[in-house]
């Protein structure tokens, strides 16, 4: 075997014991590959064979990577993820287009994306956009997904991340009654309910500190939302105030759908300071030519309005950011 040969292992070899590596089971890794269990464990023991050492220690009731299989799996996955990042891009390529798969938070599309993204296509009408359902815009393993619009503090393992906007936020109340909602000063808001979002629970109390009122408020009453459409739909019906990123909520501030009570005290860099929407894409799927063009094209709507603090690319580290709307 020469030596060329025996450092480059059969691709099918290499995605075998990738896969499962990945589920941690050889019996999900044939149903994912379509083939045969004893095919899969074949297949590995052949890798195992090839490179000289064991990848997996086994035992009756479970399947592990030895360090040196985790360190090779590592490194199996990056370059297979790089390889379809490539292939896809020359089976879709056509004059400099191609396809990009890709996912957004649905409010964020809705009132953001969307209303951008004719001039998109104006400008690259060579570049096709196939949205991918949001459930699986975390996973940035899957070959079906080129990239992603997440809400958090910019950090998710595997991924780059530019930031877009958000993190600038509006105090809405309801539009009717509106001598009911009298809001004069930070601690009126007491006298309110006051509703709040899964993935920013602490937005009360960090506005409550930033306003002199810590004390005034309880930041953990009132109703409890997933989706800031939701929240801004709740305020328009006179459940109560939110706090919510003013890229969502501006069409309906300036349509008079609902009021913005202290407005003259804008919290610009508030409690959503660490937080907004991010365009996040795996290290394989940078070659895409269609990625480069969508993510110039993002960046270049985003600012200068929407400048962050963190707004040069960062390495994903951490995914504790749960759906944000």
């Amino acid at each position: 075997m020469s030596s060329l040969r025996r450092l480059a292992p059969p691709l099918h070899l290499l995605r075998a014991f990738s896969t499962v590596a990945r589920f941690d089971s050889v019996s999900r890794a044939a149903e994912a590959l379509h083939l045969t269990q004893s095919a899969v464990s074949k297949q590995v023991k052949e890798l195992e064979g090839w490179v000289g050492t064991p990848l997996f220690e086994r035992s009756r009731k479970r399947l592990a990577l030895t360090p040196a299989g985790a360190r090779y799996e590592k490194a199996v996955r990056a370059v297979l993820a790089q390889l379809e990042a490539a292939t896809l891009e020359l089976i879709t390529s056509d004059d400099g287009g191609g396809a990009l798969h890709l996912s957004s938070l649905p409010t964020f599309a809705a009132k953001w994306l969307i209303p951008r993204l004719p001039q998109f296509q104006q400008q690259h009408p060579q570049v096709t956009l196939h949205f991918v359902p949001y459930v699986h815009s975390y996973d940035f393993e899957r070959p079906e997904l080129d990239c992603s619009i997440l809400f958090g503090e910019g950090h998710w393992p595997g991924a780059h991340a530019h930031y877009i906007t958000g993190n600038e936020v509006a105090l809405i109340a309801p539009r009717t009654r509106v001598a009911d909602w009298a809001i004069h000063t930070p601690a009126d808001v007491a006298r309110h309910a006051l509703m709040r979002h899964v993935t920013v629970p602490e937005a009360w109390l960090r506005w409550s500190e930033t306003h002199g009122v810590l004390g005034l408020i309880d930041p953990l009453a009132g109703p409890q939302f997933d989706q800031f459409q939701t929240m801004i739909r709740a305020v328009m019906a006179g459940m109560g105030l939110a706090l919510v990123p003013r890229c969502l909520v501006q069409d309906e501030i300036t349509a008079g759908l609902v009021r913005e009570p202290l407005a003259h005290a804008l919290l610009r860099g508030g409690y959503l300071s660490d937080k907004g929407y991010w365009f996040c894409f795996p290290e394989g799927r940078t070659p895409l030519h269609a990625l480069q063009c969508f993510r110039q094209w993002l960046l270049a709507c985003a600012a200068p309005a929407d400048a962050h603090p963190m707004a040069a690319a960062a390495p994903g580290m951490a995914a504790d950011a749960l759906p944000g709307s």
